[in-house]
């Protein structure tokens, strides 16, 4: 039976890998990023000035024979479009840039346990701890290959977290991790 177990792990780690490159080796689709069209602005053309009015005349003694000097109007330019350039984006900032803030777990929502279910539960976490330490143990001082390696790691995470939950008398949750570490222990011990 743990023949057939091991087979079928072994696909299924198969089927995880060959996926995980599948995925890898699609990448991501490249966006080409192109500039807006520059903006035109039209600059209305300044106003044609506008002859003086003239002003009705009062006779009342004769002018003075001097030519009076006739207004110039000033020679006005050709006016062209003005052509603006398009204002390039601002770089964004890095996402890293605040420094960083620790976050908080959010708080644990467990059901009310009566004095002798702790009691049951605190009993199941110390037996289960304690076949998972005596399993990692067997393997101190082998040759571990790096599958075993990594499954040891695990272990010991498992086991440090149920002691974590245990003394924060969190007694489902070091069940729990606690069984986790044990079966792993058992898989570890098996592989030897």
């Amino acid at each position: 039976m743990l023949l057939a177990l091991r087979r079928s792990n072994r696909r299924v780690a198969l089927a995880v890998v060959l996926l995980g490159v599948a995925l890898f080796a699609s990448g991501c689709k490249k966006r080409t990023v192109q500039a807006a069209p520059p903006v035109v602005v039209a600059q209305p053309a300044p106003a044609q000035p506008q002859p003086e009015a003239k002003q009705p005349e009062v006779k009342s003694e004769p002018a003075p024979t001097t030519p009076a000097p006739t207004p110039i109007a000033p020679a006005s330019k050709p006016t062209s479009p003005r052509v603006t350039t398009p204002v390039k984006p601002a770089p964004t900032p890095p996402l890293e840039t605040a420094p960083a803030t620790p976050k908080v777990a959010p708080p644990q929502i467990s059901p009310r346990l009566s004095p002798a279910e702790v009691a049951e539960y605190q009993k199941k976490t110390e037996e289960a701890i304690a076949a998972a330490e005596r399993n990692l143990q067997r393997s101190y001082g082998r040759q571990l290959n790096a599958a075993q390696t990594d499954l040891a790691e695990k272990i010991r995470g498992f086991l440090a977290q149920a002691h974590e939950a245990s003394r924060a008398a969190d007694w489902i949750r070091a069940r729990n991790l606690a069984e986790k570490a044990q079966v792993l222990s058992v898989e570890l011990v098996n592989s030897l």
